[in-house]
């Protein structure tokens, strides 16, 4: 960084503090991202620590997966939901970036995540990336790949069809929705690996398991995992 550039980057500091996408408080020197407190009260689900976990076992019937976690529980009025809808409609990707990297370090630490050769984020049509300038789930994808030091897969798996969004439908019209809408482009690229899928957040589970099915059509020989940053104990319970 040059001299100019950290001179700006003090002064913006100095007028904008830094605030905590979670509590809004101001970030004291030493905290990243989010605040030490924030950090503290995190709604942690540590299903990243048990193979038979609730959220691994929502997927029964439904998707063969190895592993499957979420790293936060999340609510309604909750300031990390809130965080969520900031890197993924307000430009801040860099949230989802440094979230993930917290997520692959738990990861890494966990013993039951070794195996994973490669992180395939759930993709977005070309038209949705092209408006909202990016794919929340790709950054979340590469911190998680970057602690783990493994590659993240972008190119392999694309979504065809540019679906509608899943917010306020019903839970049938959503698995009606995501139907038949991603594909594999690139099968060589996966044969034999394990993969792991990112999202972001996990409701129905439709748009992972859709995405899921097009890769073991395309790839009989893959292994699948799961991990989406958030989750709530009512999309687990209920599913």
């Amino acid at each position: 960084m040059s001299i100019l550039s950290e001179l700006i980057h003090d002064l913006g500091a100095l007028f904008f503090p830094p605030r905590c996408p979670v509590c809004r408080g101001e970030l004291k020197a030493g905290d990243r991202t989010v605040c030490t407190r924030c950090l503290a009260e995190a709604p942690l689900t540590r299903y990243w620590l048990a193979i038979d976990n609730p959220l691994s076992r929502s997927f029964w019937g439904l998707l063969p997966v190895e592993q499957a976690s979420a790293l936060i529980f999340f609510s309604a009025h909750s300031g990390w939901r809130q965080l969520i809808h900031d890197f993924k409609y307000r430009h801040q990707w860099r949230l989802a970036l440094e979230m993930g990297r917290w997520y692959g370090t738990e990861l890494q630490e966990s013993d039951l995540y070794h195996t994973i050769d490669v992180v395939v984020p759930i993709p977005l049509h070309w038209r949705k990336r092209l408006l909202r300038g990016y794919n929340q789930s790709e950054y979340l994808a590469r911190g998680i790949a970057q602690k783990l030091g493994i590659p993240c897969d972008l190119d392999s798996v694309r979504r065809h069809r540019n679906n509608p969004s899943q917010a306020r439908r019903s839970r049938e019209e959503r698995w009606q929705n995501v139907e038949g809408i991603f594909s594999v482009r690139h099968p060589e690229r996966l044969e034999g690996k394990h993969i792991l899928l990112v999202d972001d957040v996990l409701t129905t589970r439709a748009t992972l398991i859709s995405c899921g099915e097009a890769i073991l059509k395309a790839v009989p020989d893959c292994r699948l995992s799961v991990a989406v940053l958030a989750t709530s104990k009512h999309h687990i319970q209920h599913p």
